[in-house]
């Protein structure tokens, strides 16, 4: 079949580039012709790309920051270039998606109305597309509260889907409170289907830092626990002046690179933990506010309590969890399993 895989592929971020390649490039390995439905808007962009060069804000990155910032940019259009795309077409033409045999939608936040910029985009919720079935995988509404539910024409969008997995219990309730239909759980891409990265070869043991406004309780604690231990802390994406370095301008074979060489990861981020996860890397992590529901839901579904710390915790829980990789094996076999087979059922 072809088989349109439609979702975040152009934002300036490392999870959504590498699920959107782990997506694609596992649909193709089943033998069917799969690229990423290549939707552009000027609109989009110009977000992107601002916050980009501002991911700080309200603090602004002085004018070094803002070239290295730059170069990060330059590295992830060239990995766009190397993905497997459709012809481009405009992201708000409702008929202007190329034809495909089947979509699937997703992964990502796809489903979050919250989103600031893709939020409320009908396309993500199968409308418009030219595909005689359309199908969501590992799909995720984000910080949108499953709670606060969904209006009339939202929930009609879902029930027309021909199938829907999820990767988080947030989406899950949504949906299910939407449609009186219990969605599939299954992996996020890049836990399916996980890519083959050499480590970085940076000498010296290192702590990867991965997030920004991170709290300053958490940031103390890590910084202890690393200096503790002798290790240097690396930066990747974002400042962390506490850090000993900032690797600004790290595209997203860069910091695949850096994950897999780590000795341990210290993240607020979903993509963060899961990195670490299929790179067998200790990884402790804290919550945000945006990105709580994740956090809160992966942590929960592979059994990771002692690597999720808190302010009111034992500062002790960050030692313990960078002691050794999470034992997670068990159960990725398990949720691998069932994602092959609601994949094998979807790609029939």
């Amino acid at each position: 079949m072809r088989v349109g895989v439609l979702t975040f592929h152009r934002c300036i971020n490392y999870g959504s580039y590498w699920q959107a390649r782990c997506l694609v490039q596992g649909i193709a390995a089943r033998g069917h012709e799969a690229v990423l439905l290549d939707h552009r808007s000027c609109a989009v962009t110009s977000r992107e790309w601002r916050y980009a060069f501002q991911p700080l804000l309200p603090d602004r990155s002085g004018r070094a920051d803002i070239r290295r910032y730059g170069v990060k940019l330059r590295r992830f259009l060239d990995a766009f270039r190397d993905l497997p795309l459709s012809h481009p077409f405009d992201l708000d033409d409702r008929n202007g998606a190329p034809p495909a045999d089947l979509v699937v939608i997703g992964s990502d936040e796809v489903l979050n109305l919250s989103h600031p910029w893709y939020g409320g985009k009908p396309i993500f919720w199968g409308e418009g597309l030219r595909a005689p079935r359309r199908v969501t995988y590992a799909a995720s509404c984000g910080n949108y509260d499953a709670q606060v539910g969904l209006a009339p024409e939202w929930r009609a969008a879902l029930a027309g889907l021909d199938a829907v997995s999820v990767r988080d219990q947030n989406t899950r309730t949504l949906v299910a409170t939407a449609t009186g239909q219990e969605p599939e759980m299954v992996l996020d891409p890049v836990l399916q289907f996980p890519p083959a990265v050499r480590p970085a070869e940076e000498g010296a043991p290192y702590l990867l830092v991965y997030g920004h406004h991170i709290p300053d309780w958490f940031a103390d604690r890590v910084q202890a626990e690393a200096r503790r231990r002798g290790w240097r802390m690396i930066s990747v994406g974002y400042r962390n002046d506490w850090a000993d370095e900032q690797r600004l301008e790290a595209g997203p074979l860069e910091f695949a690179a850096l994950v897999a060489g780590a000795s341990g990861m210290a993240t607020t981020y979903f993509h963060g933990c899961v990195f670490a996860l299929v790179n067998g890397v200790p990884l402790v992590c804290a919550p945000s506010d945006y990105r709580w529901n994740k956090l809160r839901d992966l942590t929960a579904l592979l059994g990771l309590d002692r690597q999720l710390t808190f302010a009111d915790r034992d500062p002790a829980e960050i030692a313990a969890a960078l002691d050794a990789p999470a034992d997670v094996q068990a159960r990725l076999a398990a949720l691998r399993a069932q994602s092959d087979a609601y994949l094998d059922r979807v790609l029939a």
